[in-house]
């Protein structure tokens, strides 16, 4: 039996950061790969 999408995102792992391996709190319309912390050391 396929899965619903419903229960298909609810099952996808967290985002996580690649820099240091965090979990990324996900926003909608955001596509950002980094979380905020080290976006943050990115800029300076």
């Amino acid at each position: 039996m396929m899965m619903s999408p419903v229960e298909f995102f609810k099952t996808l792992p967290a985002k996580q950061c690649p820099e240091c391996g965090q979990p990324i709190e996900e926003q909608a319309e955001s596509y950002m790969l980094e979380c905020d912390h080290c976006l943050s050391k990115k800029e300076e």
